[in-house]
């Protein structure tokens, strides 16, 4: 692929930009994470971040989730920058209050889980809705019930995280993030830590995710077959920089850059 195609498909997206890193570093000490990095994602646009651990990815969705900040360069969400605010033509740090609105609009699905231990699987699902977007209860719960229901879980409404199986809680955390009717989903190794059969229960949930609604999704994520099922462009990363950008079809058939060639060719031998 020519620098000119890569830049192209840096900057492509389905309906115009909608998430734009424009010119984000990040480090830690020595350690360069995001190396004045620019990247835009259209509105409804599915796109899958691949590469080695330590190569910026997970950084780019804690990003978007305001739990890290960038050293330099600017992150914006619409027409809303995220962690500045534009005042008498300047951009300036932004307040809490605009990063808490613009937060609102972004969801995540971590490795991890994070259910409220304490509360029972409906109440997981409708404590955001109602404490932060100011729903009723009534309405939380029609929501939440029939984000349950798509997920295979409306029977389990009663339960506490610890009486399910671990793919049975991503399912509900995946009904929690959309709960909050985001804009932005974005999707961390979200199988990462359940056994095969599990995991593949929880990517035909996000499959038909994928399907149904119009959400922007970033996946970070090792299962390639799923990448290729739901993404529009798949993005490679190297050292806090994206070296490769193309539809998965290109992606994973013929990779143009040697160090992507060589990394898929590992994960599939994982596989």
């Amino acid at each position: 692929m020519s620098q000119a195609a890569t830049e192209a498909a840096l900057t492509s997206g389905k309906d115009g930009q909608f998430i734009h890193f424009d010119k984000v570093s990040k480090r830690f000490g020595d350690n360069v994470v995001l190396d004045d990095l620019s990247f835009a994602v259209g509105a409804g646009e599915r796109v899958t971040l691949i590469g080695p651990s330590g190569s910026g990815k997970t950084t780019i969705l804690r990003m978007l989730m305001t739990l890290m900040k960038p050293d330099t360069g600017t992150v914006r969400v619409g027409d809303d920058y995220l962690f500045h605010e534009e005042r008498n033509g300047s951009l300036v740090d932004a307040s809490e209050a605009h990063i808490r609105k613009v937060r609102q609009r972004i969801t995540m699905v971590f490795q991890s889980f994070n259910l409220f231990p304490n509360m029972r699987v409906l109440r997981n699902v409708t404590e955001a809705p109602v404490h932060v977007l100011g729903l009723s209860k009534e309405e939380a719960e029609e929501r939440a019930l029939g984000l349950l229901a798509m997920v295979g879980l409306d029977h389990k409404i009663d339960s506490y995280p610890s009486q399910l199986s671990g793919g049975q809680q991503q399912r509900v955390a995946i009904a929690r993030a959309l709960a909050m009717r985001p804009d932005v989903l974005l999707l961390d190794e979200v199988t990462s830590a359940l056994d095969p059969e599990l995991a593949a229960g929880v990517l035909d949930v996000l499959r038909d995710v994928a399907k149904t609604t119009d959400v922007t999704m970033l996946c970070v994520t090792h299962a390639m077959k799923f990448a290729r099922d739901i993404s529009h462009r798949v993005l490679m990363f190297c050292e806090g920089k994206i070296i490769e950008a193309a539809p998965p079809e290109q992606m994973f058939d013929s990779p143009d850059h040697e160090r992507t060639r060589s990394f898929l060719q590992s994960v599939l031998d994982e596989a």
